[in-house]
């Protein structure tokens, strides 16, 4: 047995034995978010321990908790006022006995911050035998230029969460996928279905399409493959499940799921779309970001490389043209080296309505305002709010347009497989992002009556940060999700699956078609209700499905 499987082995002993001890070290704004989303992971086992050392006096901390009013689901949550360099501190708060330790980044320099991560985890490893230590510490990275740094520091112990990386690459998803925002929230998150990893010897000698079916409470994602020691999402049909193996799930909760007995009867009759290897052409789009952040290079070369040739990406921000134009080519972006979209820059405060006014802002499919790191634009509470209010103030005055365009774009016959996007076209005003990194910014906007379409906040990377404390093998499963290669979610329209509208099947029975691509069906969204769902319930039930109705699927990039 490897020393990360006896590690695996006894932190899942101690699960069982309803011990779960978490040690965060730092104090930041995502705290209250954190502490909620470990007290749901801990809720099956009747609560757990949560320690946080931070160098902030006591009596704050306790008022800050108090505050937030969170329920704590039966897990306690003790105060430790110290500084996370004073290894006396850290043996105070049995970090040697923990199942994950969480480093906060408390500074917003990012090189200041990373550097003392760095620093953070030498002083831990000194605590800490690292032979037998059985935990795993999940370091918080401002720039993800230092993560190599700080997984040198920390060796096999140490995973990392890049909060702009996955606040990045979320919006960008859910930009060319508005649907996607709502899945993402359930998956992250501990309150509905999410990823678990578990050894059912059982299934040894199966092949993973008979894996897939095999769940009536969970929906199988990928292998543990023992003999790579790698989670492979998305597997070959044929892949033989070998001694070792584990079954990648979403599941609503660790203790309920298990594989069935005998396998369900399916009704597969090919739909006359289903036999094709379908490759889904990029879409084409015009997209708008309000501000500039120092990795923009990085959204540019995303968007470039997921959005269809033609697209355009206009840059709305008070940083000088000439100046965004060095800076991108510092990092080899410049117009020569984009195939796919035009970059158009704009100079202007988002928060100057006359600055957007001179926008053709009812022209574009989606709207992306970002923290904007060289002006106040995000600064305080008035900046994106007022911003959001302006552009559907703007676009609600331009609305004849998009009752033209509605009509223009509008495919003809039946076929309804760009329904998603047409919805999106046809609506009054595009769909808006917005990156939320202000726990006050995100309150302000909650109590008026003006909300965006998409909120990406640091509720998120809470989120990422327990899942991955929760269990450390999932962190490479969120970085295939969000990297740029390998396999993503996508919100597939029903017609693909169905060989006629208003067809009667069983989602097990949608869930084989879509073998038929490579593709695992997690969930569904009817085109009338507010959301999705991930892992139904009573899989073998039939359910009269519709071509305006879609299914959210796993699938690997071409």
């Amino acid at each position: 047995m490897s020393l990360e499987e006896e590690r695996d082995e006894q932190k899942l002993s101690s699960h069982e034995n309803g011990v779960h001890h978490t040690v965060i070290l730092g104090w930041s704004n995502k705290m209250a978010s954190l502490l909620r989303q470990l007290a749901v992971a801990n809720e099956s086992l009747g609560g757990g321990k949560i320690t946080v050392v931070a160098a902030r006096e006591l009596e704050q901390m306790q008022l800050a908790h108090k505050l937030h009013n969170t329920d704590m689901l039966g897990t306690t949550v003790t105060y430790i006022c110290g500084s996370c360099l004073n290894t006396q501190i850290l043996r105070e708060a049995s970090i040697d006995t923990a199942s994950a330790v969480i480093v906060l980044a408390e500074s917003q320099d990012a090189e200041e911050s990373d550097q003392l991560a760095v620093i953070i985890v030498r002083k831990i490893l000194k605590v800490v035998d690292a032979e037998s230590f059985k935990g795993h510490i999940v370091v918080e990275v401002m720039d993800v230029e230092n993560e190599p740094w700080i997984k040198k520091a920390g060796g096999d112990l140490v995973e990392t969460v890049v909060p702009k990386d996955v606040i990045t690459r979320l919006m960008i998803q859910c930009a060319r996928q508005p649907g996607l925002a709502q899945v993402w929230k359930d998956i992250l998150g501990f309150d509905k279905a999410e990823f678990y990893i578990k050894r059912w010897p059982e299934l040894d000698g199966m092949r993973f399409i008979d894996t897939l079916i095999s769940f009536p409470d969970a929906i199988p994602c990928g292998i543990k493959v023992a003999s790579r020691s790698k989670i492979v999402l998305n597997p070959d049909d044929e892949y033989i499940l070998a001694e070792g193996d584990e079954v990648l799930v979403i599941a609503d909760d660790d203790e309920s799921y298990a594989p069935s007995t005998s396998l369900p009867d399916v009704h597969l009759r090919n739909p006359r779309k289903s036999m094709e290897y379908l490759i889904t052409a990029k879409a084409v789009k015009k997209l708008l970001i309000c501000g500039w952040q120092r990795d923009m290079e990085d959204i540019v070369l995303i968007l470039d490389q997921t959005l269809g040739t033609g697209s355009e990406v206009w840059i709305l921000s008070e940083v000088p043209e000439l100046e965004r134009e060095r800076r991108l080519k510092e990092h080899g972006v410049t117009v020569e080296t984009l195939v796919n979209v035009k970059l158009n820059h704009c100079t202007g405060k988002a928060t100057d309505k006359k600055d957007l006014d001179e926008l053709p802002l009812e022209t574009f499919d989606s709207i992306l305002l970002v923290a904007d790191g060289d002006t106040s634009f995000f600064d305080g509470e008035q900046g994106p709010l007022s911003t959001l209010i302006m552009i559907k103030s703007i676009q609600a005055k331009r609305l004849p347009y998009w009752e033209a365009r509605a009509v223009q774009i509008r495919p003809a016959g039946n076929d309804k497989s760009s329904w998603i996007d047409e919805l999106q076209q046809c609506s009054a005003q595009s769909i808006i992002v917005s990156d939320v990194l202000n726990a006050e910014t995100k309150k302000a906007i909650d109590q008026t009556d003006v909300e965006y379409d998409i909120e990406i906040s640091d509720e998120m990377v809470s989120m990422a940060l327990a899942m991955v404390a929760e269990d450390r093998r999932i962190s490479g499963v969120l970085d295939e999700l969000f990297a740029e290669e390998g396999n993503e979610m996508f919100i597939r329209p029903a017609e693909l699956y169905l060989n006629e509208d208003a067809e009667e099947l069983t989602f097990y029975d949608i869930m084989v078609r879509a073998r038929l691509r490579k593709e695992i069906v997690i969930g569904y969204h009817r085109k009338f209700e507010e959301e999705p769902v991930i892992n139904p319930a009573n899989k073998a039930a039939r359910k009269q499905w519709h071509w305006d109705d879609s299914f959210i699927v796993l699938i690997e990039r071409y």
